[in-house]
């Protein structure tokens, strides 16, 4: 059972549960009365969507792991599952099952609501993955931007069916206004992530190399990389300060907290990228990074005590 769950990255997909459940139960049903947001999905129906986003994830994790059995024996050899504890072929009929439950239930939703068109997102997450996996993780930042695109996606996910399907005349502004407000945190979590997909391409370029990809720090070498990598770090320091002196610089609580568990740790991280040398310095900055996502994340918890 460990084993399948590792498979599965379970920590990545418990994240994901708890984002959207913030979002749903933190950020837009706490304003229901005070700001009149109407909701789209029934608790059944939002639950239905989670398990949906789990099990797209869940497949894209599986094929991911499937695809690289040989990169990751150089890279991580101690973290191989498949083909040491998980035959290909029952990783292959995973992959297959969560993806038809995944799909499956991403267009019972979308029809449910009468929204069909929307299940042609969960069939394009779902071949994104695919193709990620085995095509695009071997092209030079297509991979990676892909990838990303896909976290902000689980995110968006909520906002799409929550918000957009009931909006009408009268509660159009509040209902953009939230919407925009996930998107702001969907880009977050695209920026961040992108970061650190190519903070672990640096920390694989051996495994990598080895399978014939063409990543970034094979194409280029891994000190420009890491300088390339330093100033994309940059990116989201300068977009979080520039949010909160325009959006919330009257909220302590908000400034008090972005700076010490976001803007704080992204200094850190830029830090350490610039002096970065060996596979343990990116393996650590990988994991500051995937705490700031959380941290970052997190803060949705903190609206409904500010925005009254």
């Amino acid at each position: 059972m460990i084993h399948f769950l590792n498979l599965i990255r379970w920590k990545n997909l418990v994240m994901i549960a708890l984002v959207q459940l913030l979002i749903k139960y933190a950020l837009l049903l706490p304003f229901f009365e005070s700001h009149g947001v109407i909701t789209t999905l029934s608790p059944l129906a939002f639950s239905l969507l989670v398990i949906s986003t789990l099990c797209i994830a869940a497949s894209g994790y599986i094929i991911n792991d499937i695809y690289d059995i040989e990169t990751d024996k150089v890279n991580k050899p101690e973290r191989v599952i498949v083909g040491t504890y998980v035959s290909e072929k029952v990783a292959l009929r995973l992959f297959i099952v969560l993806n038809v439950i995944g799909v499956g239930l991403g267009f019972y939703l979308s029809n449910g609501i009468g929204k069909s068109g929307f299940f042609v997102i969960f069939f394009m997450a779902s071949a994104l993955l695919y193709i990620y996996s085995s095509y695009l993780k071997q092209m030079l930042l297509v991979g990676n931007i892909v990838v990303s695109l896909v976290v902000a996606l689980s995110l968006l996910l909520v906002g799409i069916f929550e918000l957009l399907p009931v909006i009408n005349e009268g509660n159009r502004k509040i209902q953009i206004f939230f919407f925009r407000l996930i998107l702001d945190y969907a880009i977050f979590a695209f920026m961040v992530n992108l970061v650190r997909e190519l903070v672990k391409d640096i920390e694989d370029i051996d495994g990598d190399y080895k399978a014939g990809m063409q990543t970034l720090p094979i194409v280029l070498g891994r000190d420009r990389t890491t300088k390339i990598v330093f100033i994309l770090s940059l990116i989201p320091i300068f977009s979080v300060v520039y949010y909160v002196v325009t959006n919330l610089f009257k909220q302590q609580l908000f400034v008090g907290y972005f700076l010490i568990f976001i803007i704080a740790p992204l200094i850190y991280i830029s830090i350490k990228l610039f002096s970065a040398e060996h596979k343990s310095h990116y393996k650590h900055i990988s994991s500051v990074l995937k705490l700031v996502m959380l941290t970052g994340l997190l803060s949705i918890v903190l609206y409904p005590l500010v925005l009254k």
